[in-house]
């Protein structure tokens, strides 16, 4: 069964190198297992951080604006053709990990064929890898528009100030009926000892479920690194990973 982690948050709240380092934990906690990191943000922040500049989406495939390295085969179905597309636009990060970036998602209000399609070739995709990472656009309404699937633990980065406290509060209100009854909570990022207090403050004033909580590390600032690698990340995931619906 495929374990599904989305991970969620503002802008600059910290998403990708988060992310990077849930992709991490799970290669050495499984390094026999396969993991997509299936990149939803506008942005295209994660691909970038490995040093991919990512041209051929699912949104390439949606608009037929998608120029396949091969000839189109034969003889296919519509859905047999999604399902042969998404196979050309998969990245191979290593032997285990891959990355699929979605861009832009039709509206769930689309009668057209071609939602339903994306949506069913998307979902038999997602299954067939034992870890997902979903880098989120913002909240979880975004992901569903694209693909209706039930995530097993959202996370919702936050900084420790008051705006990215009240942001937090309304991914999660936006979230929520996406969540599927399933685990959303908020883990804090960039918290320094100046900022702890204020953290408590915040914690007392918005009712969040916080999952944990990761210092500040001064040298992803410093060194303006595009990799997004942090070994103080994470640890402090692995600090709090017994609190998260995922497997121990």
């Amino acid at each position: 069964m495929t374990v599904k982690l989305a991970v969620t948050g503002k802008g600059g709240s910290g998403k990708t190198t988060i992310v990077k380092a849930f992709m991490h934990i799970f290669e050495e906690m499984y390094p026999d297992k396969s993991i997509l990191l299936f990149d939803n943000d506008l942005t295209s922040e994660l691909a970038h951080s490995f040093g991919l500049d990512i041209r051929n989406t699912i949104y390439g495939i949606r608009s037929g604006k998608h120029e396949y390295k091969t000839g189109i085969p034969e003889d296919m179905s519509k859905s047999e053709f999604i399902d042969w597309a998404l196979e050309e636009i998969i990245v191979s990060i290593n032997e285990n990990v891959d990355i699929i970036e979605s861009w832009f998602v039709g509206s769930k209000d689309c009668r057209c064929p071609i939602t339903k399609q994306i949506n069913d070739a998307v979902e038999k995709l997602i299954n067939r890898y034992d870890f997902v990472i979903f880098d989120c656009e913002f909240d979880l309404k975004y992901l569903n528009q694209l693909v209706d699937i039930e995530i097993d633990s959202t996370v919702i980065v936050a900084n420790p100030s008051e705006e990215s406290a009240h942001l937090a509060q309304r991914i999660k209100e936006f979230s929520e009926k996406h969540a599927a009854g399933n685990q959303l909570g908020v883990v804090v990022n960039k918290v320094d000892n100046k900022k702890m207090s204020m953290l408590s403050e915040l914690l007392r004033k918005y009712e969040l479920d916080i999952l944990g909580v990761i210092p500040y590390d001064e040298n992803l600032e410093e060194t303006h690194s595009v990799d997004k690698e942090s070994e103080i990340v994470k640890n402090a995931i692995k600090s709090f990973y017994s609190r998260l619906n995922l497997p121990q």
